[in-house]
C-alpha cells in the first residue's frame, strides 16, 4: 500500500508520545487522519550515516521507478554488491520497502518501493 507521504527526520520518545496523542485526539473528533510513515531519528549523526548521498539518490531512484535491486543498480551506473548494502539500511530504516515476486520459472526477485508518493526530509536542531 503506498501512503501519501513519508516523512525522515529527528525526533526523540517525546515527540513520539506527542504524536499518537495528536492522532488519538483527532480519532477520537472524528477527523481525518492523513496517511503518513514517519521515519524518525533520535541523534542528528545516526540521520547523516544513514542517509548518504548514494542513499538519497537510491531513494529518489526507487521512488521515480520501483524495481528489483539489479534493475535499480543497472539505472545507477553502480555495482549491485554496494546497491543492496546500501538499500539493506534503508530497508532496515524503513524509507524503503522490500515485496519478494515469485517469478514464473525463473524464482523470486526482491521489488523495491518507496511506501509513500512524497518523501519529507526534515531536521530541526
Amino acid at each position: 500500500m503506498t501512503m501519501k507521504k513519508v516523512t525522515i527526520g529527528l525526533g526523540d520518545e517525546n515527540d513520539f508520545f506527542e504524536r499518537g496523542r495528536r492522532i488519538a485526539k483527532a480519532a477520537d473528533a472524528g477527523e481525518h487522519i492523513p496517511e503518513e510513515a514517519l521515519v524518525t531519528f533520535g541523534d542528528p549523526a545516526e540521520l547523516v550515516r544513514a542517509l548518504t548521498p548514494s542513499r538519497l539518490a537510491l531513494v529518489a531512484a526507487v521512488k521515480e521507478r520501483p524495481d528489483s535491486i539489479q534493475g535499480i543498480a543497472d539505472r545507477l551506473h553502480r555495482d549491485r554488491s554496494a546497491v543492496r548494502r546500501d538499500l539493506q539500511a534503508l530497508i532496515d530504516a524503513g524509507i524503503v520497502l522490500v515485496e519478494s515476486r515469485v517469478l514464473p520459472g525463473h524464482g523470486v526477485m526482491k521489488f523495491l518501493q518507496v511506501p509513500g508518493k512524497k518523501v519529507v526530509l526534515q531536521a530541526v536542531l
